[in-house]
């Protein structure tokens, strides 16, 4: 199936029309083509990939006091409970962690008991970190904070350095970062 056709693909597209990232440049909806592409590297099930596609409609809490209105995309287009249901608890685990929290242990991160939103947390976490990396880093006031931040949850995830690595030469095999600045 091809996950630009589905109707949480679609959603997220109309969320986010042609906004970009006020740092990097970057048209929103390439967080959810990146991810989708860490999600079929990780072999993710297909809800876990619908999810991804709708957390950022539900993540912060103006995005979930507007989400369940009548005008809200939600309605727009035939939303799978399950996938939904994802996107809340992912915004539940990912929101317990912000990159301005100090943490003294690995064990303060606590994961949902659902495979799915570990999933969408390697996915978010890799592509978000590929972007700090490669727009952020040399600029970003708290620069020192969000390595951390990424370390820490990569540690907690399971992902290791060489598979990060190996996760973002997948994205970088679709979207070439040469190209990618020549959409900013």
């Amino acid at each position: 199936m091809n996950i630009t056709t589905d109707p949480h693909y679609q959603a997220i597209q109309a969320f986010y029309g042609d906004r970009r990232a006020k740092r990097s440049g970057v048209v929103y909806i390439q967080h959810i083509n990146e991810g989708l592409l860490v999600l079929d590297a990780i072999d993710a099930p297909l809800p876990a990939r619908q999810a991804y596609c709708l957390h950022p409609i539900v993540q912060g809490s103006t995005e979930l006091s507007t989400a369940f209105q009548p005008t809200s995309v939600l309605y727009q287009y035939p939303i799978d409970m399950y996938a939904l249901a994802l996107a809340i608890e992912y915004r539940w685990v990912a929101n317990s962690y912000l990159s301005q929290r100090t943490i003294h242990s690995l064990d303060e991160i606590q994961l949902s008991p659902l495979p799915d939103v570990q999933q969408m947390l390697i996915a978010d976490k890799v592509q978000n970190r590929k972007d700090f990396e490669r727009y952020q880093r040399e600029t970003h006031p708290r620069a020192g904070e969000l390595e951390r931040y990424f370390r820490h949850w990569l540690a907690v995830l399971r992902i290791s350095e060489t598979r990060y690595q190996e996760l973002v030469r997948c994205i970088d095999s679709v979207y070439p970062p040469e190209r990618m600045r020549d959409h900013l």
